[in-house]
């Protein structure tokens, strides 16, 4: 009878046990806050997108762990900062890598996702941009494989098979190939046209998702295109001579051949009722591209136009049912905690020292809440200045606690404070009336900075200013 009882007891509890979410993380490139329309872009349309935000929740206080792709993306894939594994800017060729302080690539010891979630069983695979090591003359590079993934199809920043862009342009006779070199860096490769390629990368994810399905079996892919990142390489007959208009174009485009997977995962009952999906971008804006709404700030800045992306999570049959088609306007959160969070949906346990914070319940509109703590950045080494589009000395440092953010340089030194409860476009510095405020978070961010692996940002800063200075003299 007690063997009946345990017996009856088991089979209970596997009844009952929640099957295992499908999760697919959608992150688009150098795409700025308010590009979306269903985060006030009136100048294009995104209808795949807004479908999904009107069915799941839209995050306006999501940040990127850094205003620029690799660091960015490393939060992504390692729920840590990127500065713990020397991924500080986005990764070149070797000498650039070395001149910045930059690793070669990601250290395969680090922390991934897909490494946790392929432990506990899913199909994991990654199909897109990867940027975290195999680009240019960096042809040692593990292959992404080797970070818990058991299928990739990548660009020419990538080690393994790729998906390489033939470009037209309005008088182009033949198609021109880009970034022919990476050939060498994995196969096989297939060449499609760069207008269409976000396609590839979709059709390539929705037969592994297909395949997973077919044995019932959770997945995990991530789809990271190009897009929207430059060069702009709009259908034909929408090209401009003016670069937002192409963008606009090319973001549209997007947003249409990412409809394919939208609408796969949306209109199976068995997907839609046991999915995530997860869309981003990694950065802010290019400048003179995108929009970062009423935020300050672009591209490799720490002002809030560079760090804050728009997020938009589906997860209809897994969200609070009160809450789909809402705005969470309070809860900050940042990259690095999208690994732990996700990693608690699947039934993982999250490895151990990750930075981010599980917040489940505020991705599924169950309980908002914020990271715990403050949240810091440092600027790319190299983009002390940027030209043409940043000329003037850009801050070190950046730390966000509560409605406070504080920019500063290295030592701490020109203080920068902003309300952002009553002023997110960081337009009036309250550095001078609140000492106090400035004294702590200068501290802690400077805490922070020299806690973690130094970069070459003060040499290459202070060659910026040596280079503007001789400039302005002459």
């Amino acid at each position: 009878m007690r063997l009946l009882c345990l017996l009856a007891s088991a089979l209970l509890m596997g009844a009952t046990e929640p099957t295992k979410p499908n999760i697919v993380f959608v992150l688009i490139d150098d795409m700025g806050w308010g590009d979306f329309s269903c985060f006030g872009n009136t100048e294009a349309k995104t209808p795949n997108i807004d479908r999904l935000a009107a069915e799941g929740l839209r995050f306006s206080q999501f940040y990127v762990n850094s205003p620029i792709c690799s660091p960015s993306r490393c939060a992504f894939v390692t729920g840590q900062y990127p500065q713990r594994w020397r991924i500080n800017s986005f990764l070149g060729n070797r000498a650039d890598n070395n001149r910045n302080g930059n690793a070669q690539w990601l250290d395969l010891q680090a922390p991934t996702l897909a490494r946790t979630l392929k432990n506990v069983g899913y199909a994991t695979g990654h199909f897109g941009k990867w940027h975290l090591g195999g680009q240019r003359d960096v042809d040692d590079a593990p292959a992404i494989t080797a970070y818990g993934y058991d299928a990739s199809l990548t660009n020419f920043e990538g080690m393994g098979p790729k998906l390489l862009p033939l470009t037209l342009k309005p008088g182009d006779k033949e198609p021109k190939k880009i970034w022919a070199d990476a050939e060498r860096l994995g196969g096989p490769v297939t060449w499609m046209n760069r207008t269409e390629i976000t396609t590839g990368y979709a059709d390539a994810a929705l037969k592994f998702i297909d395949a997973a399905a077919a044995k019932q079996r959770p997945f995990y892919v991530d789809l990271w295109p190009d897009d929207v990142h430059s060069p702009y390489f709009p259908p034909l007959e929408k090209w401009s001579p003016e670069k937002h208009q192409i963008y606009l174009a090319v973001l549209e485009e997007m947003d249409r051949q990412l409809g394919r997977l939208c609408e796969r995962i949306r209109g199976d009952a068995t997907l839609r009722a046991n999915t995530v999906i997860v869309i981003c971008s990694d950065n802010g804006p290019e400048p003179g591209a995108g929009s970062a709404g009423p935020f300050r700030g672009k591209k490799s800045q720490l002002f809030e136009g560079g760090l804050r992306s728009s997020l938009v999570v589906w997860a209809p049959g897994l969200m609070e049912k009160s809450k789909l088609g809402t705005l969470d306007a309070t809860s900050v959160f940042a990259a690095m905690d999208l690994s732990p969070t996700l990693a608690r949906l699947a039934g993982a346990k999250a490895p151990e020292g990750l930075d981010g914070a599980d917040l489940t319940g505020t991705l599924l509109g169950r309980a908002p809440a914020s990271h715990p703590g403050p949240i810091f950045w440092r600027r790319p080494p190299e983009r002390k200045v940027w030209l043409p589009a940043l000329a003037v000395p850009q801050p070190d440092l950046a730390v966000r606690d509560g409605d406070w953010k504080l920019l500063c340089e290295y030592d701490g030194s020109k203080p920068l404070l902003y309300d952002l409860a009553k002023d997110q476009g960081e337009t009036t510095d309250l550095a001078a009336k609140e000492p106090a405020v400035v004294a702590r978070l200068t501290a802690a961010v400077l805490a922070w900075h020299r806690s973690m692996p130094a970069d070459n940002g003060p040499a290459l800063g202070a060659e910026a200013g040596k280079a503007g200075a001789k400039k302005k003299k002459k």
